[in-house]
């Protein structure tokens, strides 16, 4: 008998908001690695908000599971048992494996990590796909230039906050939506964005943003959708770029949006809207993580980090990513790395 590994299937499909009931922990042995494969320990668990569409029986971007399946999310973890050259027992790597306390996967599936180079929990959160994804969005999709106005949405969040930054180091002036007054607080104080709206508070969206931005919007940054986005459509300057990367607020609706909403106004603004996914830049990953790790080394980008601690409270966190509960990179901690091998991790009861 081996040592239970626990591991998250998907229970049943959620209707409208997801639940715990939607999430099945179940043990099962640790596998073994075949061919060409690895072991790897999890040590942080991503979660993210692009796995609702994965949840439901639809067409997306990313396929679906089945009920039943073990779910799947970026993971950083420590090879415990290797049988590929590139690979050794302790090395920290990183890639899209199950959620689970232990997984296997092809090498060519997996990323190495330097935990010298920056803390291992970065390599799902500003170094990794959302700080990917918000180089490329706004700098590649985007296109911003010095003195535009820069609008973002789910500002406190690792995308929103990274794509801010990066606004101001382009020289651009930079405004955020977000949800909370410490979020607010943060964007404001320490990240020094020139303005944020605190949505849930504010009594008019759309007089909110023209006194935020008396100049108009040269660049929207969209990672929610909804009415922060109607509001925003309506401030949109002649040749505006719009880079729409989520639509978090609705995710969970049991109905389509009416819609279309607000696109008149791009006709008033001759704006270029234009929805992307960070996997269309694959071949320049290595050039963005780069750029991305010596911005974080010199100060002059700044992340935060929210982790949940143990493998059995990831539902909690990715529910809490649909009440807006974390800032920056929402993480679960699963482990600490420490140098297993494979003979403590398969041990006889």
């Amino acid at each position: 008998m081996t040592e239970s590994n626990r591991q998250f299937r998907l229970a049943q499909r959620p209707t409208g908001t997801p639940t715990r009931e939607d999430f099945d922990l179940v043990e099962a042995d640790v596998p073994e690695p075949g061919h060409d494969e690895v072991l790897v320990k999890t040590c942080y668990l991503s979660v993210d908000p692009y796995m609702r569409g994965r949840m439901r029986d639809a067409d997306s971007y990313a396929e679906p599971w089945d009920v039943g399946d073990v779910m799947s999310a970026g993971v950083v973890g420590e090879v415990v048992e290797s049988n590929n050259p590139r690979f050794e027992t302790g090395d920290i790597v990183a890639g899209n494996l199950d959620w689970a306390e232990y997984a296997t996967a092809k090498g060519h599936e997996l990323t190495t990590v330097d935990p010298d180079y920056a803390p291992i929990s970065t390599a799902l959160g500003v170094l990794g796909m959302p700080g990917r994804t918000a180089y490329f969005g706004l700098l590649e999709v985007a296109e911003p230039t010095p003195g535009d106005t820069v609008v973002v949405s789910g500002a406190a969040g690792a995308v929103g906050s990274v794509v801010g930054q990066l606004a101001q180091l382009a020289g651009c002036r930079v405004v955020g939506t977000a949800g909370s007054d410490e979020k607010v607080a943060w964007l404001t104080e320490e990240l020094g964005f020139d303005a944020t709206i605190n949505y849930k508070t504010t009594e008019s969206m759309p007089t909110a943003l023209a006194d935020a931005c008396p100049d108009g919007v040269d660049v929207y940054f969209d990672n929610v959708g909804g009415p922060i986005t109607d509001a925003v459509m309506q401030q949109l300057n002649v040749g505006a770029r719009v880079a729409v990367c989520g639509q978090i607020s609705q995710y969970n609706a049991t109905e389509p949006p009416q819609g279309p909403r607000k696109f008149g106004q791009l006709i008033v603004s001759r704006a270029r809207v234009e929805g992307f996914l960070v996997s269309d830049f694959a071949s320049e990953f290595e050039t963005a993580t780069e750029r991305l790790a010596s911005w974080v080394a010199s100060g002059d980008l700044v992340y935060r980090e929210s982790i949940v601690e143990g493998f059995e409270n990831a539902p909690a966190a990715f529910l809490g990513l649909f009440e807006g509960d974390n800032i920056g990179k929402q993480l679960v901690k699963v482990a600490e790395p420490s140098l297993t091998d494979a003979e403590s991790v398969r041990t006889e009861a």
